[in-house]
């Protein structure tokens, strides 16, 4: 799809390269139930942005000096595949996947039970299938989805989004071009996750912000979660009904 470059027009109103508005998502797709073999999993798309998360446990932890006896551990794995963007990336786990791995736990712990599973531990694999930015946020929507999917108990889903600023310009969900936007201040991005009740469980800032954009921005994405939230309910229900037909 050929898209237009980004400007801001002489009337002040900006204009996204994909034609959004500033405050819309990109077209979101999701469903549960999409590796067999896993005790639960989830697949959300995000325009072209694609995730798949698979979770395995609770089950023991091995090896036996990990264990914690006082709480269960949630363990992420987030890998963007090599096949997944245009240019060449070596594959498997570097440094950059081994932190999103490790923001993802951030994101999910605080709404997981882990007391109920002392000694024990849940494995989430997060695969990114096709990048196109937003993939740590794409990668906790699907593992928040999967989890509830495999029956972990949760006090809430947890949803995921950007925010960022084009120059000087707030907008939602980001994509690559929006991510290597040059014009002006250049791009900011602003990776949130939020529980079903709205409150931020995981926040990053890459960029310049005043406190005051920054506090718009948030409650931006805070209405934007809201959106994916239902999304990501509908998915859950629909996988109950078809089990029942």
């Amino acid at each position: 799809m050929t898209t237009k470059k980004s400007e801001t027009k002489s009337s002040g109103k900006f204009e996204r390269p994909d034609g959004r508005k500033v405050n819309e998502l990109r077209p979101i797709w999701a469903k549960v139930g999409v590796v067999p073999n896993a005790d639960g999993s989830a697949i959300y798309a995000s325009g072209d942005t694609i995730a798949i998360a698979a979770v395995y446990g609770p089950k023991q932890m091995h090896p036996q000096h990990s264990q914690n006896p006082e709480k269960g551990t949630l363990r992420c794995t987030y890998l963007m595949n090599s096949f997944s963007v245009n240019e060449r990336i070596k594959p498997g786990p570097n440094r950059r996947s081994m932190e999103i791995s490790k923001i993802t736990e951030w994101a999910l712990e605080p709404v997981l039970m882990l007391k109920d599973f002392p000694s024990q531990v849940i494995d989430v694999h997060i695969n990114i299938i096709q990048a196109d930015a937003g993939t740590r946020c794409a990668g906790i929507n699907a593992a928040s989805m999967a989890l509830a999917h495999a029956g972990v108990p949760m006090k809430s889903l947890v949803t995921s989004v950007s925010a960022g600023k084009l120059d000087k310009t707030l907008v939602i969900d980001l994509d690559k071009e929006e991510e290597d936007f040059e014009e002006g201040e250049g791009p900011t991005d602003i990776p949130l996750s939020f529980t079903g009740d709205g409150k931020i469980t995981h926040m990053q800032l890459d960029g310049k912000i005043s406190p005051a954009q920054l506090k718009e921005a948030v409650e931006m994405a805070r209405e934007s979660a809201k959106e994916i939230h239902k999304i990501q309910v509908k998915a859950l229900k629909d996988s109950v009904e078809g089990d029942k037909k």
